[in-house]
């Protein structure tokens, strides 16, 4: 019997413009199925023509209350219908079980052996000399569905990119403190509507967010130094995500940025956020200096933060980054009341230019 959880047909309504050409996004969703391999799958595609409101993909979009393309429509055995507006929650649903699992059940123990397997140390000497996005690609092939991309930081974009160009499935964290720019969280709408996928907020665990608004205020990071309301906003709630995960690809961090004394690894083992457990964190852009991903960024139209266009070398939490001259050096654009000899009236706020 089929099973009742396969479709049967796949439609996609794309919109085509008046100038005969898809639109932007129906380009990108058709392009990123292919690169996956399922376009195959897609059984029917209906066009809603622009401004013609009798057109056979305007005609759906009414019938389903779609006001949007692309969308589509999966029909089952059963002879139910399920309609998307996400063509990556439409892979992660129903395309990616093409894609062979490689997590295994072991019939002695009854614990899933997970692809994490291979030392760290092993896939840094194997992936070492590969270029960024080669590197992205390795580690979503090796990892499979157990492996996320995480937006921590300004940089994080261009992994994205490299993500959705090598075809795999994947996944994206955003750590969202709730302090953010809105520069930033207008970035991470853009991007989920520039590639078509769906982004995952981390927020912090309310019961520990209050319980340090109400003991020290909202502001104690000027006081106590960052440490304490990053590990409540910032390390704690993906540390709690990533259980789901064998191994995250990521750039960097702002201590390590700060502190050019210690190199990052391609692959090395994060006990920051996998604690007793085995967990990989993945650092493509490792070789790679501002210049590079800059090229990048300019070379495949990647979505990027206004603010690094004004000045910004950092941007995490609102309070903490501000615009930096050329002439000063990247420390003073986060954390700056905390450098030796700051005192606190230095902090956001309280009057310091730049």
């Amino acid at each position: 019997m089929p099973d009742p959880a396969v479709p049967t047909t796949i439609t996609m309504v794309k919109k085509r413009l008046v100038s005969g050409d898809p639109c932007e996004k129906c380009a990108q969703t058709e392009d990123m199925l292919r690169r996956r391999d399922v376009w195959d799958r897609i059984d029917e595609v209906v066009w809603a023509i622009e401004g013609d409101d009798a057109s056979p993909g305007v005609e759906l979009g009414r019938r389903h209350g779609v006001a949007v393309a692309p969308f589509f429509i999966v029909r089952f055995e059963d002879g139910s219908e399920s309609v998307y507006t996400s063509g990556m929650r439409l892979f992660r649903d129903h395309l990616s079980q093409m894609t062979p699992s490689v997590a295994v059940v072991s019939e002695e123990t009854g614990t899933k052996q997970r692809a994490a397997s291979a030392g760290v140390d092993q896939l840094t000497s194997e992936w070492k000399n590969l270029e960024p996005p080669e590197i992205v690609g390795r580690a979503l092939e090796h990892y499979r569905e157990r492996c996320a991309v995480v937006l921590g930081g300004a940089e994080d974009v261009v992994l994205v990119d490299m993500a959705v160009r090598s075809g795999a499935p994947f996944q994206v964290l955003f750590v969202d403190t709730g302090r953010h720019h809105a520069a930033t969280y207008a970035l991470i709408d853009t991007l989920a509507r520039h590639y078509g996928i769906e982004i995952r907020s981390l927020l912090p665990d309310s019961a520990e967010l209050m319980r340090l608004l109400e003991s020290k205020g909202q502001n104690s990071f000027l006081r106590d130094g960052h440490a304490e309301c990053c590990g409540v906003r910032r390390r704690a709630p993906l540390a709690r995500a990533l259980r789901d995960f064998d191994a995250w690809i990521g750039h960097e961090g702002l201590g390590r940025e700060l502190d050019r004394s210690e190199v990052a690894a391609v692959v090395e083992a994060d006990t920051e956020h996998g604690g007793d457990r085995s967990l990989a964190r993945v650092n493509p852009l490792v070789a790679w200096d501002n210049n590079a991903i800059w090229s990048y960024v300019r070379k495949h139209d990647v979505p990027h933060n206004e603010l690094q266009d004004q000045g910004y070398r950092f941007i995490a939490c609102e309070p903490c980054t501000r615009a930096i001259r050329p002439d000063q050096q990247d420390a003073e654009g986060i954390w700056w009341w905390e450098a030796p000899g700051r005192q606190a009236s230095s902090a956001p706020g309280e009057g310091e230019g730049i």
